[in-house]
Order: structure tokens, then sequence, then C-alpha cells
């Protein structure tokens, strides 16, 4: 089954399409289609289940990058089933019920997407056998999880709130990113096999207290400890299913999952039982006692995660195998109780309009059934007997009680365990009485009742696994604590019980306790109202934004001192201190000039330099006339061009000269928008300045280049040039490094060039600009704004371009040419044609999506890269081979020419996408000075 590993977060991120694409269709339908990805991925997971009971960890790794040591790599052992049963099964039930939470006003596809790429990013994180791996998951669910916050976008809170989720988390990620690369240089490795294996190295280590410190900040931001508790209850302006599965299943319990699955590596020290177990006790109480003052029943149920969060923490602190047991344990009863708690919360709100406890009473008359439901999973969290809470609630008393990891204070802990517990009571009973009994309701905005049948479904089932677990819990999770408990450990589980009676025993006493303390205190609530009232209520979310807008205007005062808004100072600065930085190592001479033999000096060679010296100067001498400026500059470029073609570079001097004929049509597209009147020129103080500057900048570079050029050179190339044809395929080895050797650079490359181009289209799709009747000396524009000539020209050499494009494609494999190059050509031949004829006459005969070759090309070449999996090799390795044809003779094919017309279509996509929208800027309407505004 290990070979089935990758399959399963890849078949829920493949399930992200699935709802944008069918979210036309019927709404149930869609959560239908939505749904057989996660199950289907769940499925995977339970068939791998046995073998996991019968002590195997199953295991899958394919090549990444070997060098740097990074490789997709996933485990499944006790720990990871576990947390994966959690992540998929919970996340189904939330499918079927946002179906009916949702409007029919509201994107459900969307909303669906985004859940599906939370569940992917979960799954990533439990299933990962790789340090970075699982930090790229790691990061990739407070993406995820910013996007469900916000998905009320139109409400202040729901913005505010993901931001403030996504800073905190999102810093508690790059610490974390930071302790995991200590980790793995320690280890010397980033295989989560050879660091778990390496606790004792690691402790022993003398940055250890580093390496915690930072592990832990990712882990207690992420899990929401204190003092870091602050950004979840803000979370709660998300729809309810997703704080229904953000605070069961997925988010916070990442945060637990790395303090559990780190254990055996980072714990086993004092520093670890201080800072865990403190953090996690401050935030069990702190978390229970704030719960009981919240109005609003999403707030409650906010805070008590808070608690319960603490309460796993500070087992997990106390550094025994009991007391891990016993957090894994409560890890499942909670995700179980909560899940159902805040689903039967949203029904509420759903059916009342309103999640506040002040209105909100005697529900039990309008909807029994979900006030039955909703009283159960309540009474789990309170830790009731006969329910899945007491079980984990009376392993964790047992555990307080047997520690002495604080000599002799260890007596607090068990007592302030207990104080907590009286507060879980009482929040749970506020939580029961305040909202279905209590009397009537007040000013409910319409009346309760009971909401559609398949909304009930889930919670019924959450319901139902506290009632099983709680009196059943051998038969239902015996099997799956004790192996995710060994998983855990990384050593022999000890001995410990599940049974539903120990006898009268102190874990009973405190249970008692707690129960009648809780009833006692909520019974006398007024008091403890009264109280809190003396204290000004902070808003954490006021106080976040306060410091991040100081922060910014901080950042905004140190911006103004040294920013004046010069471009010219910025660069003349910039390239003054680079230049004296390279200017002092090359002052000897004597040590600069190298031993080998310099070429001789021919006419030719002359006279390219005399017209790149030429043309570089006319272009900064007649700058004000521009088309001449602009020729003269393009004639660098081509003299560039026949310098790469003499030096044996024909791939460079044909890029080029593509770059070239692209880069002019731009610029005269550009120059046509500037203002008509030129800025006055410098004066003669900064003209000497300048021309110093450049003059020190060109003898570095001239340096530098007469350096290098009288050194023997031994560099890779010689690799490259000796693995072209036996490892690529191919005899032009330029277009095989760019394809095969350095395939993923390109990718990112084309990556790049698409998303600049979107970026532009998108600055300039609403921009429009004047377009005067006259040039700067006052002469009209021709009549004839599509000449004839120009137009039968452009469309007789469309075709030829078109298979000189083709041709350069096809051969680019062998000789030069190549995707980047046939794409430029054909850009320059289409757009010929918007010059020729105009956007108008084009738009109706050539009907480009311009934003749909961009994405196909980028699709095009990952998915070339991702076909090397199947055949259980690394990411973009090429497959070529050899065929004989009858006719065609003999010819070979290779995977990089699909790789090839990615980068084909997302050049040809994204030149054109700026270029012929440039195109379309011009209006005949002169814009007054309120619309300039």
């Amino acid at each position: 089954m290990s070979e089935y590993l990758f399959w399963i977060p890849l078949l829920t991120l493949l399930g992200t399409f699935v709802p944008l694409l069918t979210e036309k269709l019927n709404r149930n339908l869609c959560a239908l289609l939505t749904s057989i990805a996660p199950a289907l991925a769940l499925l995977l997971v339970l068939q791998s289940a046995e073998a996991v009971f019968h002590s195997e960890s199953l295991r899958q790794t394919m090549g990444w990058i070997p060098v740097m040591g990074l490789e997709l790599a996933f485990r499944l052992d006790g720990l990871s089933l576990l947390f994966s049963i959690l992540i998929i099964g919970i996340g189904l039930l939330v499918i079927l019920y946002a179906r009916y939470y949702l409007s029919e006003q509201e994107s459900i596809g969307r909303f669906y997407a985004y859940l599906i790429l939370f569940m992917t990013a979960m799954l990533g994180i439990v299933l990962s056998n790789n340090l970075i791996q699982l930090w790229m998951f790691w990061e990739l669910t407070s993406v995820s999880s910013f996007l469900l916050i916000s998905f009320w976008g139109h409400k202040s809170e729901a913005r505010k709130g993901a931001r403030m989720a996504l800073t905190v988390t999102g810093a508690g990620g790059l610490a974390l990113l930071a302790g995991l690369l200590l980790i793995g240089d320690i280890v010397g490795s980033y295989n989560l096999d050879l660091v778990l294996g390496s606790g004792d190295l690691l402790r022993e280590h003398s940055l250890y207290p580093v390496v915690l410190a930072l592990v832990l900040l990712g882990a207690f931001t992420k899990s929401a400890q204190f003092p870091f508790h602050f950004w979840l209850p803000h979370a709660m302006a998300a729809p309810t299913p997703v704080s229904a599965y953000l605070h069961s299943a997925t988010m916070v319990k990442a945060g637990i999952f790395l303090l559990v699955r780190f254990f055996p590596v980072l714990s086993g020290t004092e520093l670890w039982f201080l800072t865990v177990s403190l953090t996690g006790l401050t935030t069990l109480l702190l978390g229970a006692y704030i719960a009981l003052f919240k109005h609003d029943l999403k707030g409650l149920l906010a805070y008590s995660t808070i608690s319960h969060l603490g309460l796993i923490t500070l087992l997990l602190g106390m550094d025994s195998p009991l007391a891990t047991v016993a957090a894994i344990f409560h890890i499942i009863n909670h995700a179980i109780f909560k899940a159902s708690l805040f689903m039967a919360t949203g029904i509420i709100d759903h059916e009342s309009g309103t999640r506040d406890m002040r209105q909100l009473n005697g529900l039990w008359k309008y909807m029994p059934y979900t006030a039955t439901l909703a009283m159960v999973a309540a009474a789990s969290m309170a830790g009731v007997p006969l329910l899945n809470g007491f079980l984990s609630k009376e392993m964790f008393f047992t555990e307080t009680l047997y520690q002495g990891s604080l000599g002799s204070l260890s007596w607090m802990i068990p007592v302030l365990a207990t104080l907590g517990a009286v507060f879980s009571v009482a929040y749970s009973t506020r939580f029961i009485h305040d909202v279905f009994f209590n009397g009537e309701p007040i000013n409910l905005p319409k009346t309760p009742h009971e909401p559609p049948r398949y909304m009930k479904v889930p919670v019924e089932i959450l319901v139902a696994l506290c009632l099983l677990v709680g009196m059943m819990p051998n038969f239902i999770v015996g099997d799956l604590l004790y192996f995710a408990s060994a998983a855990a450990l990384q050593a022999e589980v000890p001995s410990y019980s599940l049974s539903i009676w120990h006898g009268f025993n102190f874990p009973l006493m405190m249970s008692f306790l707690a129960m009648l303390g809780g009833l006692t205190l909520y019974y006398n609530r007024h008091v403890l109202f009264r109280f809190q009232s003396q204290f000004p209520d902070m808003d954490a979310k006021l106080v976040f934004e306060a410091l991040i807008q100081r922060l910014v205007r901080h950042a905004q005062r140190t911006v103004e001192l040294f920013e004046n808004h010069s471009l010219q100072r910025y660069s003349y600065l910039m390239l003054f201190f680079a230049t004296i930085l390279m200017a002092g190592p090359l002052l000897d001479l004597s040590a600069t000039a190298g031993l080998r033999p310099e070429l001789p000096i021919d006419a030719i060679s002359i006279t390219g330099a005399i017209l790149l010296t030429v043309g570089a100067l006319v272009t900064v001498i007649w700058h004000h006339q521009r088309m001449a400026a602009l020729l003269a500059l393009s004639i660098v470029g081509l003299i560039v061009s026949l310098i790469f073609a003499r030096y044996s570079a024909p791939d460079l001097a044909l890029t080029q000269l593509s770059v070239e004929v692209v880069t002019v049509i731009l610029l005269m597209l550009a120059l046509f928008f500037l203002p008509q009147k030129t800025p006055e020129d410098s004066s003669p103080r900064r003209i000497i300045r300048d021309l110093a500057l450049s003059s020190m900048i060109g003898g570095v570079i001239g340096t530098i280049c007469y350096a290098l050029l009288t050194r023997p050179l031994s560099t890779i190339s010689d690799y490259f040039l000796l693995h072209s044809k036996t490892g690529g395929g191919g005899t032009n080895v330029v277009n095989v490094i760019l394809v095969d050797f350095r395939g993923f650079d390109t990718l990112g490359e084309i990556t790049v060039l698409g998303i600049a181009a979107l970026g532009i289209f998108k600055l300039i799709s609403r921009m429009r600009l004047y377009m005067p009747v006259s040039d700067e000396t006052g002469r009209l524009w021709a009549n004839d704004r599509h000449p004839l000539l120009l137009s039968v020209i452009s469309q007789s050499l469309l075709p030829l371009a078109l298979l000189v494009s083709v041709y350069i494609f096809l051969r680019g494999h062998n000789m030069p040419g190549g995707g980047f190059i046939a794409g430029l050509i054909t850009s320059v031949a289409i757009i010929q044609q918007y010059i020729a004829h105009g956007v108008e006459w084009v738009k109706p005969r050539m009907k480009l999506n311009y934003q749909w070759l961009i994405g196909s090309g980028i699709l095009i070449a990952t998915l070339t890269g991702l076909g090397s999996w199947l055949f259980d090799r690394p990411f973009l390795t090429s497959w070529f081979d050899h065929f004989h044809l009858p006719i065609l003779g003999e010819f070979e094919l290779a995977s990089a020419m699909l790789f090839d017309l990615g980068v084909y279509l997302t050049v040809i996509g994204a030149t054109l996408l700026i270029l012929a929208n440039l195109g379309k800027l011009t209006t005949v309407h002169r814009a007054t000075d309120m619309e300039q505004e």
C-alpha cells in the first residue's frame, strides 16, 4: 500500500478543482461530486490501516532535488493515520453540513474549493516524511485558512480576522522554518525518520534551546497557545462550517500535531517541561475563564477550544509516556464533540438568526431534536460520565496527580487542573441552560425551528461517536489510540486502561469536585459577572490593528528618511556604492591580468565595437529625438546579437534578436504615450557627476571582463557538452539545458513571465490615455492610420513567419532554436497584424485568449514534469527515444518537446497580452481634471 500514499493528498488536491467546475450545476450534485475525491482518499487511508495495526509504518519517497536533500516523502504510521481519519472524516461531514448552511446566493463552489485545499494542506502536514515538505504544507494551511476566514469578505470583521490569523500563524511559520533548518543541519538530513531517531543528538547540541524555542513558536502560534491565543476567537468571523473544521480537525490541531510528532526528539528536558507545561496550563485556565463570560455562542466555543488545546499541551509538557497517551486520546475526543457543538451552533444561528445567548432562551420548545444533540455534545465537553470527554478527562486528572516535576509545588498542577475543569463545567452548563431553557427567546430575528433533515446528519454522527467512544472506548478507538501513541512515543507504549469504571479514586473525586464546583459557579455566575465587569473589555482585534498601524507609520517614517522620489538619486547611490565595493580588489592590475594569451584584434571586431559605442552615444545625446534614439538603441541590440553569433552562441543570438524586435515594438508604443514635451536637460554639474560615475562603472566592468578573458576557465559546461546527447537526447546543448538539466529553472521563469504579464494586463486593462492629434512639432498625424502597403505585406508575411516559427520550434532540440525563440517569432508575426490593421480588425479574425495561453503553457510544462513521477523518476526527468518509419526514416521523440511547447505558449501569451493591450490604450476623448484625479 505504500505506493499509494502519494495519492492521498493528490486526490484531495485534484478535488479542489471539482467544485469550481460543477458550481453551476445543482447544489446537491456539486456537494456530491466534491465529496468523491476526499472519500476516495479516506478509502486509501482505511485500506492502509490494517498494515499500521500490524505495527508497520508505510513510506513512499520520490526524488525532488536530491543534491539539496529534498524529496517528496510520505509516511503513514499510527499518528498520521489518526489525524488523516479526523481530517478527511470530519471534512466530509462539513461538506454535507455546508450544503445546507450556505445560502443560495453564496458561491458554494468557491467555498468547497477553499475547504478541500485546506484539507490537502493538513493531510500534507501529517503525512510528510520530510521537514521542508512539512513546512510547505504548514504554510499552505495559513493561506487556505485565510481564504476561508475571509470568505465573507464584505464583512470588516472577516477581513480583519483573516489578516490577524495569517499574520500570527505566518510569523510562527517563519520561526518554524528556521527551527526545521537547524534540525536538518544538526542531524544532517531533513528526512523525518532520521530526525526522529536523533533525539539524543539534538538534546545534547548547544543549539537545542534555540531549536526548541523556534519549533515551539511555530506550534504555539498555530494552536493558539498563550500569548498567541488572541487570533482564534476573531477567526469566528468565518462561516460556521469553517469554524467546525478549523477547531476540530485542522489548523489549531496542526500545532498540536507538531508537538506530538516532535515529542520523542525535543522532550525529556527541564526546558521542555517548563515551557510546554506552563504554557499549556496558562492557556487552559485563561481560555476556560474567558469562555464563561462570552455571550456569543461561537465566542464561548472558541475560548473553550483554546482551553482544551491548553489541556493537551499541558499533558505533552508533563513529559511522561502516559500523559502523551492521554493527550492523543483527548485530541480524538475534542475533535468529535467540538465539531458537533459548532455544527449545532450553526444550526441555531441559521434557524434563529442570532448567536447571542442573551436572546437565545428556551429553544428546547422550538427545536428539541437539535437541542438534544447539542446538550449531549456539551455534556461531553464538560466531562459527564458515559461520554467520551469524561474518559480523557479522567486520564488527564490521573497524570496530574502522578507528576512531580515542580518538586514540592507539584500539588499545584492537579489543583489548577481541577479549577480549569470547574470552569469547563460552568461554561458548558451555561451553553445548555441559557440557550435551551431559561425562559422564552427575546427579540429573535426569526422564529426558530428545526433545520433540514440532512443538515442534522453530521451532528448525529458525531454525537453518536461521543456516546459510543464513551461507552465502548476499546472497541471504537482502542487500536487507533494504541498505534497512534506508539508512533508518537517511538517507544514501547506503557500500560493503560480505557475502562469506564476504575473504582473510587482521586481522579473520580476530582471529576466530582469539578462537576459540583462548575454547577455551583454557574448558579452564582452573577457574582462572577459583576467582578469581571470591573475590568475593561479589551478587543484583541483593535489592539492588533493599532499595532499594525503603528508599524506602518514607523515604516513610512523610515522610508521618508531615505526616499526623495528621485529615480536618478536611487540609481546613482546604488551604482556608486556597488562600484566602490567592486573597484577595491581590482586596483592591483598585475594581479588582475591572467596568463591566457589575448585574441588578435581584427577589422570586424573593431567595426562592431565602434558601431556599439556610437549607437550608445547617439542614444544618450539625441534622447530628445525619441525615434532617432530608439533606432540607435536598436543598433546596440543588433551588434550584441552579432557578437553572440560571432563567438559561437547562435541560440543567444537568435534570442537576443527576437527580444530586440519585441522590445523595439514595446518602446515604440511606450514612447507614443509619453508626454510630448520632454523635461529640461540636467545641469552641467549633474552631467559631470553622471559622466564620472559612468566612466568608473565602465572601467570596473571592463577590468572584470579583461580579468575573465585572460584566465583559463574550467566550468560546468564540459559536463553539459558531455551528457547533452546521452542524457537529454539533443545535440543543441543550450536547449537541452533549458528543458532538461535546468528545466526547473525554466519552469520558474515562465511562471514569473506569466505572472508579470497578467499583472501588467490588470494595471492597464482599464487605463485609457488621450491620443494627441499631432506630434510635438505640431505636425498632424496621417489620416491613413493603416496604410495599404503595410497591411498587404504584413498579411503576406504572417504564414511565412508562422512557418519559420514552427521550423525553429521543431529543430530546437538538436539545432539553434526552441520554444522561447519560436514563441517570440510567432508573437512578432501576430503583433505585426495589430500594427498594420488595428485592434478592431484583428479581434474578430484572431480569437486568441492570451490568459488561457499563459495558463495552458505553464500547465503543460508542469504536467510534463509531473509525468516523470509515473515512472518513478525525479521531477522533470526527460524521456527520449529514436524511431524508424519506412518513409520518414529515423526520427527522435522526446518529452522535452512537450515542455518546450509549454514555454512556447507561455511566451506567446505573455508577449501578446502586454503588447496587444498597450495598443488599445488610446482614446480620442480628452480626460477632464476630475477624471484624471
